[in-house]
Order: structure tokens, then C-alpha cells, then sequence
């Protein structure tokens, strides 16, 4: 899900001969559907769908916390809320960090989330400290699956993860609903922390295809 660095394109399938990716909310829902996502070039803004193959992925029925998020989310200050904020949420991962790893989403693919967000699915999950927005995560709920696009957390101490407690409260969210699948597109040492495994994109479009077809839902 959830943080893309730029590298990560050497591994993804993409064909820039075609014309810059359709972002409709029928288009966008296709693509996920056959286990593509959209990524804008953080140097031109052109947006197209990528895969990736081994597929990093959750599983929301066994997943558990640790010992140390888990004392976070019991003892910290975090309150959790959720959609409360997704344009915010969006705004703050789309806000390039480094030069070594620029933002991928793109004013196009801000707007399509605004769209998805509208029909009802797209959703964010937010960590607050009061009234502040201290971190969070967004991404689209289809059948039994959630796709996660991205998340941040302030880079602040009393925020300090934020983004965690936020991705904690999601997948207990999503493991009480009967969702069977998180996915987090590529792999990464943060996803990996978390608990992310790696299995084969043809493995992934089985787990993907039956998760859709369940009759679950995310409010």
C-alpha cells in the first residue's frame, strides 16, 4: 500500500505506447478489478496502470498487531475516525517527501479518487490528536477486497505512528466485516514490518477475483 519509491516502476508492467490512462470511476474499478492501479511519472504527470508480480498482500483474518503498536494503539493518544477527512488524507500523501521518493499521485489521480470517494468507494482511515490530523490511509473497498493506495503520518512527535494505528484500525475494520484480502501492491521494508507477504500475481488474481465476489461491506 502503501509507500511507492521510484524504483519500484523497474519491476511494474506498463506499455507508454497507449494513450495516458482512463481514470473514470467504471475504468479505475476495471483496472483494480484485474489487478492493475494507476501511478503518475512524479517527473511529467503522466498517469498509467502498472502490475507488479510477486504481489505484496495482507491477510485481514490472521493479522495481529505488535507487541509495540499494539501498546501504542491501547496507551497512545489516537482517536480513530473514518472518512472524516479523505480529501485531507489524500492531500497529505500526494506531498512529495524527497527527491528520492517523489510523489506518485497526481492531480488526475487526486480528482479520480474524489470521484470513487463520492460513489462510496473510496475510503480513508484516520488517526487524530485532538483536532489534528496527525496521519492516515485511503483506499478502495471492492467486494471482499481493499486495494491500499497510500498513507503518511505527520512528521511531528506527537504523531508518531499515526499511520499504524490508522492501518491497525483497518484491518481489524476489514477482519470483522469478512473481507479477505488487503492488498498493498509492491513490497517494501515498511509493508513487510507490518506483516505483508509476497505470493505470485497469477495466485494474487485468484485471491482477488474470489474476494470481489463476496457480499461484504465496508460501512
Amino acid at each position: 500500500m502503501l509507500a511507492r519509491h521510484r524504483t519500484a516502476r523497474d519491476d511494474a508492467l506498463v506499455n507508454r505506447s497507449r494513450p495516458e490512462a482512463d481514470l473514470s470511476p467504471q475504468m479505475l474499478l476495471s483496472a483494480y478489478a484485474q489487478g492493475a492501479f494507476p501511478m503518475a511519472d512524479p517527473e511529467t504527470g503522466r498517469v498509467d496502470y502498472f502490475t507488479c508480480d510477486p504481489r505484496a498482500i495482507f491477510e485481514p483474518a490472521t493479522w495481529q498487531p505488535g507487541e509495540r503498536l499494539a501498546r501504542t494503539i491501547r496507551n497512545g493518544p489516537f482517536e480513530v475516525r473514518i472518512d472524516s477527512a479523505f480529501e485531507a488524507v489524500v492531500t497529505a500523501c500526494a506531498t512529495d517527501r524527497s527527491n528520492e521518493n517523489r510523489s506518485w499521485i497526481a492531480e488526475r489521480i487526486r480528482s479520480a479518487f474524489h470521484d470513487l470517494h463520492e460513489l462510496g468507494l473510496a475510503h480513508s482511515v484516520e488517526a487524530w490528536v485532538g483536532d489534528r490530523l496527525a496521519g492516515g490511509l485511503y483506499g478502495v473497498a471492492l467486494g471482499g477486497a481493499f486495494v491500499g493506495e497510500s498513507m503518511f503520518t505527520v512528521r511531528e512527535p506527537w504523531a508518531r505512528d499515526a499511520s499504524k494505528v490508522a492501518f491497525a484500525a483497518l484491518m481489524r475494520r476489514l477482519g470483522r466485516r469478512g473481507f479477505t484480502l488487503v492488498d498493498s501492491q509492491y513490497a517494501n521494508p515498511h509493508v513487510l514490518a507490518l506483516g505483508a507477504v509476497e505470493i505470485p500475481f497469477d495466485r494474487y488474481l485468484e485471491r482477488l477475483h474470489a474476494a470481489i465476489a463476496l457480499d461484504v461491506d465496508f460501512d
